[in-house]
């Protein structure tokens, strides 16, 4: 995505630009009808308004809204993709961390407790442990075909 705008001289279309303004953390953002708001917000020169877990700095990676990197909240709604959002004249947008969202008290998340493991209680009747699988063979890439050994007698005498 780029931060420069078409200038209206040069532009094929024959768009007339319709100023808009959104609030950015608190600080007004000025931008044109039709820009997505992470377009707004590289217009202004804002490259990231995130941090991803490691510290490093996230805004627009995919623009097309697969990444996720580029969320914001919008009013009220938090996860917006900044990239797929179109901005609206007096849109309130908020970055986000990946911290809880401030409402909701650090004894209020939902704890993830692991699953506890089966027990298993070998049988004296327990079935004995598959064989190896062969590999397979280097010059074909094949495996060799496997051998039924209750059926077969490899010496011939038909004898088990």
């Amino acid at each position: 995505m780029s931060p420069r705008r078409v200038r209206a001289e040069s532009d094929a279309v024959g768009r007339q630009d319709r100023p808009l303004r959104i609030t950015v953390d608190g600080e007004p953002v000025d931008g044109i009808a039709g820009q997505t708001i992470a377009g707004v917000l590289l217009a202004a020169d804002r490259l990231a308004w995130r941090r991803g877990p490691s510290g490093a700095p996230r805004g627009v990676f995919c623009g097309i809204g697969v990444c996720f990197d580029c969320l914001v909240t919008v009013g009220d709604e938090r996860d917006v993709r900044a990239c797929r959002r179109r901005a609206r004249d007096g849109d309130v947008v908020t970055t986000q961390t990946r911290e809880p969202a401030p409402d909701l008290p650090r004894e209020a998340e939902p704890k993830v407790l692991p699953e506890p493991e089966p027990e298993t209680v070998p049988s004296p009747e327990a079935s004995p442990e598959p064989e190896a699988v062969p590999e397979p063979d280097r010059k074909t890439g094949r495996s060799p075909a496997p051998v039924d050994r209750v059926t077969s007698d490899p010496s011939g005498t038909g004898e088990r």
